[in-house]
């Protein structure tokens, strides 16, 4: 049966959103074929074969979205660069359709949103076809201490699509299913280092933007001050193109009141010279010990990366100084907003879903056990606990501290102290700064470690610097073209 599902004419494990768009308008292939190739490719190496576990459920009205798009395209043309593309979700997105929005909890096994996402809209208004929603570490990683990544009690353990390595963050899911060619471009979560160390994990692009730029509105929360949504995709011209459908100024979401560029097209900072005197810092003071001893860390290729960039014309800052960076960050902020925007969350569910608050949501899981208590539950049970969460001294302080070490004594300070267009880290490790920053980073696959284990790099910038980071990452990635299909057998 395979060949029945070949995309005419176009080179398919890597294409790009632009070629497809060729290739639909010069109708070598349609919406209703890419849906149906995905499918198959999903079945054959998601749900069986290697196993990848990275698609939580299907949308079965995706081949009848694909058939009104394509009639549509011919009557009068595509609404935009994402007409008739399959864009997959990560779990704790809500849509109103017939999948189900549950952040991979048991209990929320039966949860049907009856709103769509802001972003999802977006998408929808876009011509984007809701394909999937994909697998994720249950709570984004908010209920166990030692839950494996990318594990949820309704989908299961996501793998590394690369073998037997670490598969990233919470949203591990929409990562593993774009390495693995399961759809173009997916959409992730990020409260801290979720969309960042899943893209360097799976050979992948990945942009955690900044905080309000995108919408947080229909999307299940776990801090009010750091979350955001973000394009992932396996490459930076996509991740623009993405982007561009899911900004956009929501009236029920003050933080992106603030935004002044909802309708900026992205696309327009695509350049391929885009290092040809950009300023880049380079943080070296930045490995504590444990992330060596996971094998996150390949000095080889981190140096390789910033000889790239000096040949392709940037100007390298060695050694940079951020003051803050190795402060003794606190958490209180994060459990407290847990407690809070968890709770109020699970209080506004209909009156026929099982939870309601902490409480009943802990002991819905004790009471089963043998299937939603895997890794346990020990950071739901201390959350739990907390009282008056916005109303506490810690929180207030943390929300206030955050904001100056972050951004006064930490990412502002360093851009400012030493011209830089961007700082650049290895792999993720600057990913929590960026998150109380609330500031925007993008990760860039820069080659595979001898094991095999993918290797990526990221670039931080200030509040709404995506266009310089698209870039700079984009300049990279043109020059170095690390990224490579994993080797997936039936």
């Amino acid at each position: 049966m395979e060949h029945i599902f070949e995309l005419a004419k176009i080179k398919s494990e890597e294409i790009t959103i632009l070629e497809l768009q060729d290739a639909m308008d010069r109708g070598d292939v349609s919406s209703r074929e890419l849906v149906m190739y995905y499918m198959y490719r999903i079945a054959t190496f998601d749900q069986s074969g290697p196993m990848i576990n990275s698609i939580m459920e299907m949308n079965p009205d995706a081949i009848f979205i694909a058939e009104a798009l394509d009639q549509e395209r011919k009557l009068s043309g595509a609404r935009s660069l994402l007409h008739g593309v399959p864009v997959l979700l990560k779990g704790n997105i809500e849509t109103n359709d017939k999948m189900h929005t549950t952040a991979g909890a048991l209990a929320l096994e039966n949860h049907v949103s009856s709103n769509d996402a802001f972003l999802v809209q977006k998408l929808r208004d876009a011509g984007a076809i809701i394909l999937a929603k994909t697998n994720m570490t249950e709570w984004a990683n908010g209920m166990s201490s030692s839950m494996w990544a990318g594990y949820s009690s309704i989908g299961g353990q996501t793998k590394n699509p690369y073998g037997d390595h670490f598969p990233g963050g919470s949203s591990t899911g929409s990562a593993a299913s774009v390495a693995a060619n399961f759809s173009t471009v997916a959409v992730g979560t990020e409260t801290s280092g979720s969309i960042l160390s899943s893209a360097v994990q799976n050979a992948i692009v990945g942009l955690k933007p900044t905080v309000g730029l995108i919408s947080r509105s229909g999307i299940i929360p776990w801090s009010y001050s750091q979350d955001t949504a973000g394009p992932m995709a396996r490459n930076v011209t996509d991740v623009a193109i993405l982007l561009n459908a899911l900004t956009g100024k929501d009236e029920s979401d003050p933080a992106t009141c603030k935004n002044e560029y909802s309708t900026m097209d992205y696309t327009a900072f695509l350049d391929k010279d885009g290092l040809n005197k950009a300023t880049i810092g380079v943080f070296r003071n930045a490995l504590p010990k444990n992330y060596c001893d996971m094998g996150e860390y390949d000095e080889h290729l981190f140096n390789d990366a910033v000889a790239k960039l000096k040949d392709s014309g940037a100007n390298i800052i060695e050694d940079i100084d951020i003051p803050s960076f190795h402060r003794e960050w606190k958490y209180n902020k994060m459990n407290l907003e847990f407690k809070h925007s968890v709770e109020n969350y699970l209080y506004n569910l209909p009156a026929q879903l099982p939870v309601h608050n902490l409480n009943e949501l802990i002991e819905w899981n004790e009471r089963n056990s043998e299937k939603a208590l895997k890794y346990g539950q020990d950071m739901l049970n201390y959350r739990s606990q907390l009282d008056k969460p916005l109303n506490h001294s810690e929180y207030i302080v943390e929300s206030i501290s955050d904001l100056y070490y972050s951004q006064n004594i930490g990412i502002d300070h360093a851009l400012e102290k030493y011209g830089l267009d961007a700082i650049l880290f290895p792999a993720y490790v600057g990913a929590d700064l960026s998150a109380r920053a609330g500031y925007p980073t993008i990760a860039v696959p820069a080659g595979f470690q001898e094991n095999g284990r993918a290797f990526g790099i990221t670039f931080a910038g200030t509040a709404f610097s995506e266009p310089t980071l698209i870039r700079i990452a984009f300049a990279f990635e043109q020059q170095t073209k690390h990224r490579k299909m994993p080797a997936l057998k039936k």
